[in-house]
């Protein structure tokens, strides 16, 4: 028999959630060449331009060499205590440098936070040394956890960010290497700093992020500019409630204007938008009926209540459930039986999975005995 899909809508009066509404273009931000502003924990986009056109984010390049020495710190590859020996590899370094020599040695805290502050390009030879034992290995790894993040806008050349004409990302990318950093607090401490020193006080690092000093919100992540690339900037907010916003600016005409979009697309996801939980209640969903199976139907639920990111005033959320009118035996738990989507209007904010509360094994001859037998001497 044909499985027939029946669909059921719910208005559910909740403090909830749209997504996605797209700013209209205005000063600064419509003077860049490409932008994005995205919900942190639900990585619900809320305004974008040119979000996923390939780019060239000159030093934005180095979020992602960052992302895999903070993966190898959390695994124990080595601790922000241990000490680094400089190799030959820095010798004639290019652009932002602490000036090290081979065989200068540096804690990992100090390293990090001369790429983080002062965008060193020679303490990340070192880290990424000890990372891969050379730059090609880690070139090569960037690449691959990039593509595992779903990053299709994304080639890296070097971990530096300097030009390369085949490299390139996209706003939306950089906003995704952003989100996966936004999970490492022990990083926030070093991309909150303007200004520190290192190798016994006689090197200075300055931050270009200068949000690290005057936005009260900042948690992260780098400003940058060169010629090819303009002025770009990946800015991260967080408010006493622990929502965070991060915006993502490429190819701005110069310094105030990128910092300046950066701060304003945060500032109105705080001001527009609000965060809430789907919370549908599972009493809503009547158990399913199961063929053949050792029960005639099984409880289902929802697999999880998501977050969702709409705009503020918003208080209605309609759900629309799709099902099966029936399952076939065996059915295990957590099993996928169908989804709910929910809805702003016509907008689809999200999609949750309607999953079976418990196992229910196929029919056996044994278990049909039994019970007959069970019912004959009741």
């Amino acid at each position: 028999m044909k499985r027939l899909f029946t669909l059921f809508a719910a208005i559910l009066m909740l403090r909830t959630l749209i997504p996605f509404a797209a700013f209209a273009a205005d000063e600064p931000t419509d003077s860049a060449q490409a932008y994005i502003l995205v919900e942190e924990a639900t990585g619900t986009v809320l305004a974008g331009k040119n979000a996923d056109t390939p780019l060239h984010c000159g030093y934005l390049s180095k979020l992602m060499a960052l992302l895999l020495v903070a993966e190898d710190i959390e695994t124990g590859k080595y601790r922000l205590d241990t000490e680094l020996n400089a190799s030959e590899s820095v010798r004639g370094t290019k652009g932002a440098v602490i000036w090290l020599e081979p065989n200068d040695r540096l804690t990992v805290e100090e390293l990090l936070k001369s790429v983080i502050i002062g965008n060193a390009n020679d303490a990340m030879t070192v880290l990424a040394e000890a990372s891969e034992r050379n730059i090609e290995g880690f070139v090569s790894r960037m690449n691959s956890e990039a593509f595992d993040m779903g990053l299709r806008n994304t080639a890296f050349y070097n971990p530096y960010g300097y030009y390369d004409e085949r490299e390139y990302s996209s706003a939306r990318d950089i906003a995704e290497i952003c989100r996966a950093l936004a999970k490492y607090e022990f990083l926030r401490q070093y991309f909150q700093t303007w200004r520190d020193f290192v190798k016994n006080g006689t090197v200075e690092l300055v931050s270009e992020n200068t949000l690290s000093r005057t936005y009260e919100r900042h948690i992260g992540f780098k400003a940058c500019h060169s010629d090819e690339a303009g002025f770009c900037t990946a800015e991260g907010g967080i408010n006493d409630r622990g929502t965070c916003y991060i915006s993502v600016v490429l190819g701005a005409p110069d310094a105030e204007t990128s910092l300046t979009a950066a701060k304003k697309l945060i500032n109105r996801g705080f001001t527009d938008y609000k965060v809430t939980a789907t919370m549908f209640p599972d009493e809503m969903l009547m158990p399913m009926k199961v063929r053949r199976g050792e029960d005639a139907a099984v409880e289902i639920r929802l697999r999880e209540q998501l977050g969702i990111v709409v705009p503020r005033g918003v208080n209605e959320l309609g759900t629309i459930t799709v099902l099966p009118e029936y399952i076939a035996a065996p059915v295990k738990k957590g099993q996928r039986i169908g989804t709910a989507g929910f809805y702003s209007g016509k907008e689809l904010v999200c999609e949750a999975d309607i999953v079976a509360a418990d196992d229910v094994p196929s029919l056996s001859y044994g278990f049909v005995f039994v019970k007959t037998l069970a019912k004959l001497l009741n």
